[in-house]
């Protein structure tokens, strides 16, 4: 009679990459929105400069 290959350490390693891969992205993601606010800043302070010269 055959046995059955104890695969949990493979179910938990690809757990684990998934997980890694979906915090890293999460992260990816969180420092677009702060860059993106910065530059929104910027703009808007530009432009508020712009309109005062005229």
């Amino acid at each position: 009679m055959e046995t059955i290959p104890d695969t949990s350490g493979y179910m938990i390693a690809g757990y684990l990459i998934a997980f890694a891969t979906m915090g890293i992205y999460t992260l990816s993601m969180y420092l677009r929105k702060k860059n993106l606010k910065r530059d929104l800043e910027t703009l808007e302070a530009l432009e508020a400069e712009q309109t005062k010269k005229k």
